[in-house]
């Protein structure tokens, strides 16, 4: 059953807008990957911005303003409005930009809509694969219209872990102390460059847990909600991160990554 705030048919109209905006907006990408034009700059030397993302969020926007204008928007190549209905569509026209511009393949587009209680409908679409993740608050989450369930048997040691890392250079150098004691406890360690499609690996096996710091919203609205209505347990991670695992590795992959602190040692 989904979320009581919303109406059936009012939730599966949002989610059919999701999916269809993030399919325009991954058919533009698509046709744009390999030429990539002009890159440029923006929170630091190598946090890069394309034409393709502002085309894409372009895309979105227009598809989402066209069905419903009285919604609030945030992008985040800064295609931010206000609203008067109450939602906000959260919008990461390219997550894994660098990726996208090295000509790598882990990419996608992610598409959150959300209420005062947080992610109401999510869609993380790679067009690549082609492979689209959907997830409703309360109503669970679908890879390609297939139920998806968490799987939740494998120990830290045994556990393949993802994480990202921040495009600040101070960050990572402290993100990089947190991998130090991380590789050497769990089984191995990923970074793919594309927190959505990270978290949607959670939620179908492809990685036991998640954790990064830094994450903006647009990185997260829509991959942590597919994750947990697949079953992942979330913790909160630093000032703005998270964890996301298994509900019986969650706690212990977080006990790992808070550094105990010297004085409290015997």
């Amino acid at each position: 059953m989904v979320d009581q705030d919303a109406s059936e048919a009012q939730v599966a109209a949002l989610l059919a807008l999701a999916q269809a905006a993030a399919a325009d907006a991954g058919a533009e990408l698509a046709r744009r990957f390999g030429r990539v034009g002009e890159v440029a700059t923006k929170s630091s030397s190598v946090d890069y911005v394309t034409e393709a993302d502002q085309a894409a969020e372009q895309v979105l926007v227009a598809r989402l303003r066209a069905a419903r204008p009285h919604d609030a928007v945030l992008g985040e190549e800064g295609g931010a409005r206000a609203g008067g209905s109450g939602l906000r569509w959260v919008l990461d026209p390219l997550d894994g930009t660098v990726n996208y511009v090295y000509g790598r393949r882990a990419w996608c587009v992610s598409v959150a809509c959300v209420d005062d209680r947080g992610a109401l409908v999510g869609v993380v679409h790679d067009p690549l694969v082609p492979e689209t993740f959907a997830a409703v608050r309360g109503g669970g989450a679908w890879r390609d219209g297939a139920p998806l369930t968490c799987p939740d048997a494998v120990a830290l040691p045994q556990a393949l872990i993802g994480t990202g890392f921040a495009y600040d250079r101070a960050a990572r150098r402290a993100q990089g102390e947190v991998v130090a004691r991380v590789v050497g406890a769990v089984g191995n360690l990923r970074r793919g460059g594309a927190a959505a499609l990270d978290l949607c690996d959670v939620a179908c096996g492809r990685l036991d847990g998640f954790y990064e710091d830094h994450l903006n919203a647009w990185d997260r609205a829509a991959g942590e909600l597919v994750a947990t209505e697949a079953g992942a347990a979330r913790r909160a991670f630093g000032e703005d991160g998270v964890v996301v695992a298994g509900p019986s590795l969650v706690d212990a992959l977080t006990d790992l990554l808070v550094a105990p602190d010297p004085r409290e040692r015997p």
